[in-house]
This record gives C-alpha cells, structure tokens and sequence, in this order.
C-alpha cells in the first residue's frame, strides 16, 4: 500500500529522513505538499517568502518528475482532513513528514498525529531541519539554555551529526496518481509584479543551494571571519533561505564544511566563525521550542512594561529606507529590493528601530517576516529579542548602535550605501554616512538637495540615545521598586 510522504520546510530529495524511511520498502510513496496558510496564523508566510515558496515547490516537483515520481499540490483549511482524504483516495496506510519546531505546527501536527493513528494510518515523524532535537541539549540542572556559548560548547562535545542521506536515483510511483491543483492555484506570487529585484538576486531550489555552498567554502570561507561584517563584499553563504525551506540540511553543510578542511587540511573547523552561525539557527530553535511565547511576548519579562513609543510616521519612514542614516536606509532598501539583508546591517536598523525610535520590535519582527525570503520564526524572533535586549543572550539594552560610526567602520568607501541609494552616489565617502555634515557646495555638486532627493535624518541620534537611556532607567526603577 502507498505511502503519503508530507513535504512541508523540507523541501529537497537528499537527506530527507522521512522519504528515506518511506523508500524502505516497495511500496508507492506519493509525494504531497498541502497549503493552509490559515494554520499558520499568525506567521503564515510573507510576500517574500511565498515568493520562495512558489519557486521552490517548481524545483521539487522537477526534481520528482526526473526520478519518475511527482509532487501533489493541495489548498485546504485542515490539513487533517486533507491528508485523510487523500489517504483514502491512494488507499495509503502510512503518512511521514519531518518535524517543525514553531508553536502553531507543533500543536497541528500532534493533533494530526493522533487524528490519523485514530484512522489506523501508521505515522512517523522524523528530524530533518537540525542538528540535534531541542529537547536533547539542557543544561546541568536539565532545564532549556538561554546563553549561547555553553549551548553550542555542549552540542559541539558530541558526536559529529550522521553523514547526510543521498538522494534516491527514482520513487516507486502509484498506478494512478490522485488529483493535484496547479502551483498557480495555491496564490503564491504576488499580483503586483514587485518581486523583478528578488528574482535577479535569487534562484530557488535544492542544486543551486549546493552550488552556493560549494561556492562559498572554495573562495569566502577563508575571510569570512572579517568579511562576515562587510555588506559591501559578498563575503556571507547567503544559505538562510535555502536552510529554512529545507533545500539544504545542517547536516549536509556541517559534512560538506568537514570534508572541505580535510581536503584543504584547515584545522579547528568545528570552532570555525561559519559553523558557529550553524550553532545560532540551532539556538534560535531550541530557544522558540521550549520558550513558544516569544515570537510576541519578550522573554525577559520586565520588558513588558518598557515605554514603546507609537509613531506611524517614522515606522513608515524606517520601512522604506527614508530615515536619513544612510546606512540603515540602504539596508531597508536593500530588504525591499532584494528580499533579504546583510547580517550586520540587520542588527544596525534593528538597533535603530527599538533604541533610536523607540519603536517595539515586534513591529519590526512583523515588517521583516513580511519582506525577507529567509523569514524563519526562530531566527527572527531571536535576532529581535537580541537587538531590543529583552531576550536570551542579549545584547544589552544600553548598547546603541550609532549609525553613523557603524556606517564608517564596515561601509568605509560607502560601496554599499551607494549601490542602494543611488541618490548618493556622487557624494564621497568622507561624506556618505553623514551627509548633512557635508558642506554645501559639495551638496550642490552631488545633486542633492537634503529634504528633497534625500531626507534629513528623522531623530538626532544623540538625544534619542539619551532617550532610550531613560526609559530604560525608568524600567530600572519600576523593577526594583
């Protein structure tokens, strides 16, 4: 009898541990993929992600038409009742997926789980998304960590994860497929034709994750220490998006990252600056697993009652790059155009966002989900936590950036603010970070006209980190008093 295989942010052939236990046996597996953004409430995907997601589900569905196999394509208010109707249809006993870690689908899948074990389906669930589950890695007393460090220290004393699965050569296909909607039906690219600059920057899919991979190991590893901070270089993996839709697996990059050091015999690997950021989306995991209230509520809970200020104005000002600091303007339009952002820069127009505007950063964790295609509910709810200081391991509150100096130090030449705000581009770069420090004349020659073809700045830096300071101070008080 077939097996149902359940695609859902796993979205490759090669070590997947839910289709390899499906090809164990002869049966036909039926590869399915089923949309219920309503299940996802209130973090169904974004623009920019559904974006990616559309085009990630054509590769898949090629990659299983060239191994004889394809792709079901389901939209459904309950995805229960949809895997159980087309369990009927195929006369498919068994149903496996790989797990998710965000609240809303862990409380979905247990309930589908005992749903269809009810039906007498047989169900398995398998890791296919971490390293290592967030329930194997506690702390002494056997509680969650919330500080990195000794978080990654522990899951590096263990064992290196097992050697990635590969990726079958062809899927046992049914007599007879049941029906599919069309990926057309499922509404995932946007009406308004705004994604042109996502779809110069990217290309979906399971082979151009492994080209980017090996691409990034033979020429950028090396620098990556220094370069991971430059966004005027292209010194990242940039594998976030693939990572979250499953394109590729940790355990592939962690196997991949091993064999490149053997052959180029580079030591201390495990410790390396890019294996660490693999230990980050491990963290973040393990931390919204076992604190699940956090895309929304801080961690810290004296955050609770911080006086957040509402300004429309300038959280719109900050969504479309018009605040004036080049910098985070070129970042925000960089995620417009783009879908996705230097890592530094994200913390410099976090940073600015929640201490220089005083804006909460669920505001900001909302307009990033929306515009990134790497919108991971782990990752972005750690890194907002971590700029607004209210979350595990957190930068302190009382760290500011300046946008300016963060601007001068990794943009020197202004490379990067000028490739996304080309109304800059004539200024040089002695003035680029600052310009309304820039003498008149030199204004004039560049064609800029501060207040018309480029903003002021919104907020005096000095008195809104005086501000913040403040507030946090007044938080202080009512915490101790």
């Amino acid at each position: 009898m077939p097996t149902l295989l359940w695609f859902r942010q796993d979205l490759r052939l090669a070590d997947n541990p839910a289709l390899a236990f499906a090809l164990k046996g002869p049966d036909p597996v039926i590869p399915v993929y089923i949309h219920a953004p309503g299940e996802e409430s209130p973090w169904a995907a974004g623009g920019a992600s559904s974006w990616w997601l559309h085009h990630s589900l054509r590769a898949l569905r090629e990659d299983l038409r060239q191994r004889g196999s394809e792709l079901i394509l389901r939209s459904c208010a309950d995805t229960g009742a949809e895997l159980l109707n087309i369990a009927s249809q195929t006369q498919a006993d068994r149903i496996v997926w790989n797990r998710r870690y965000e609240p809303a689908a862990i409380t979905r899948d247990a309930r589908i789980k005992s749903m269809l074990r009810g039906e007498k389906l047989h169900c398995e669930s398998f890791n296919g998304a971490l390293l290592r589950e967030p329930w194997e890695i506690n702390t002494k007393s056997g509680g969650p960590y919330q500080v990195f460090t000794p978080f990654w220290r522990q899951c590096l004393s263990l064992a290196d994860p097992a050697p990635p699965l590969p990726a079958p050569t062809s899927l046992p296909a049914p007599q007879r497929w049941p029906r599919s909607s069309s990926l057309e039906e499922l509404n995932l690219l946007p009406r308004i034709a705004w994604a042109t600059g996502i779809e110069s920057a990217w290309t979906p899919g399971s082979h151009q994750a492994h080209a980017l991979l090996q691409h990034f190991l033979r020429h950028a590893l090396g620098g990556y220490p220094a370069a991971r901070d430059r966004p005027d270089l292209d010194g990242t993996s940039r594998m976030s998006p693939y990572l979250h839709f499953g394109q590729i697996s940790p355990r592939e990059i962690w196997h991949a990252l091993r064999a490149h050091a053997a052959d180029n015999r580079i030591a201390g690997w495990r410790e390396s600056r890019f294996l660490t950021e693999i230990g980050w989306r491990e963290f973040a995991h393990h931390l919204l697993y076992h604190f699940p209230e956090t895309p929304l509520q801080p961690l810290r809970a004296p955050f609770a009652r911080f006086a957040w200020r509402n300004d429309a104005a300038a959280l719109r000002a900050w969504q479309r790059g018009q605040t004036g600091y080049p910098i985070v303007d070129a970042g925000m339009r960089q995620l417009w155009k783009t879908g996705w952002m230097h890592n530094r820069v994200r913390m410099i127009v976090a940073s600015f966002l929640v201490k220089d505007l005083m804006i909460p950063w669920q505001e900001g964790a909302r307009w990033f989900w929306d515009t990134l295609v790497d919108a991971d509910l782990a990752s972005n709810t750690l890194g907002w936590q971590w700029s607004a200081g209210c979350g595990a391991d957190a930068a302190p509150f009382f760290r500011i950036f300046n946008p300016v100096s963060q601007g001068q130090k990794f943009d020197a030449a202004g490379d990067y603010v000028r490739k996304f705000i080309p109304e800059l581009s004539a200024l040089s770069s002695d003035w680029i970070h600052a310009p309304w420090n820039a003498p008149p004349q030199l204004l004039q020659g560049a064609g800029i006209e501060l207040g018309v073809s480029y903003p002021l700045p919104i907020v005096d830096h000095g008195a809104a980190r005086k501000r913040a300071l403040a507030a946090l101070s007044a938080l202080k008080n009512q915490t101790d008093s």
